[in-house]
């Protein structure tokens, strides 16, 4: 089938790399505008957009998809299909008829389940144990659609957001082509959603990564993991921002004030509503992410001492 895969971020990219390899014909890709980034503010090419100049292909960059020249454009071009990851941006009907097997989204959670921008995140901070990736029928509702197909996978302990997204960008890649595969058969089916089970997953903020000290051990586990990389956790010591990585709850620790912190020779532990947590890496204020233990040297944290 003529395909024109439209995407954004790197995690777009093992899908984009399992479409070149599939024998499907990639006419094209839509990727958002370059963007200002780093230091200098220049403006850089998303990873897709990246990715399509690197093999020339061509690359359409509309500020929103409703832009009559875009739509000229995708008429002129008459995909089958549109392959979505990770575009967004919201794409109108007028856009969403013109190929002739609609748009396919690969969506990060199991429909209906975590429909929106964050159904990762928003996985790892709900505790749950199952999730998966789903392809599905775009239409104007917000994940809405008719799912082609599903697969499965296990959130472990351990597990950041970016751990997860990881796993699921390859193993839904894969299915992402084997629905495309499908529909050229003529074989492929797509169910509705059920109407229970459904459940929003709206974008992580800054303020959502701050740490909760007077939340169980669990719940600051999660929120920290659900947060890595992206926003980043973080709390205050000493009235400045610090970062975080993982923490690990410890059920025999000592008994600590929720953000109270216990620097020991070899772990630091803070108080939670429960256990103490064991910190992993600290990153002050311009400066390198290090151990928790050789920050609290450098620190010289004392007893008593409280993140807030």
């Amino acid at each position: 089938m003529r395909l024109i895969f439209a995407g954004t971020p790197a995690v777009a990219l093992p899908a984009l790399d399992a479409i070149a390899a599939s024998g499907h014909d990639l006419v094209a890709v839509v990727t958002r505008p370059d963007a200002p980034a780093g230091r200098g503010r220049g403006l850089v090419r998303s990873p897709v957009g990246a990715w399509a100049d690197e093999r020339g292909v061509e690359v359409l960059t509309p500020a929103r998809p409703r832009e009559p020249e875009f739509l000229d454009r995708l008429r002129e071009l008459a995909p089958d299909c549109v392959p979505v990851v990770a575009y967004g941006a919201l794409v109108p009907p007028v856009a969403l008829e013109i190929p002739r097997h609609g748009w396919l989204n690969l969506h990060f959670s199991l429909l209906p389940a975590w429909r929106g921008a964050a159904p990762v995140q928003q996985a790892v901070l709900h505790g749950d144990e199952l999730t998966g990736a789903s392809v599905f029928a775009l239409e104007e509702g917000l994940d809405t659609g008719p799912v082609y197909g599903t697969v499965t996978d296990e959130i472990r302990p351990t597990d950041t957001s970016g751990d997860l997204l990881g796993r699921l960008a390859d193993s839904g890649a894969g299915l992402l082509v084997a629905v495309l595969d499908a529909i050229e058969a003529g074989t492929a089916r797509a169910e509705p959603q059920p109407a229970d089970g459904v459940s929003l997953a709206p974008k992580l903020t800054v303020d959502d990564a701050r740490v909760r000290w007077g939340d169980p051990a669990f719940a600051v586990d999660r929120r920290i993991r659900a947060c890595t990389p992206a926003p980043g956790p973080w709390t205050t010591f000493r009235g400045e921002r610090v970062k975080l990585g993982p923490v690990v709850p410890v059920p025999d620790g000592p008994e600590l004030k929720p953000g109270e912190l216990l620097a020991e020779k070899s772990r630091v532990l803070a108080g939670t509503a429960t256990v103490p947590v064991a910190l992993g890496e600290v990153r002050a204020a311009g400066k390198k992410a290090m151990p928790a233990s050789d920050w609290a040297r450098g620190a010289r944290v004392t007893a008593g001492e409280e993140l807030a």
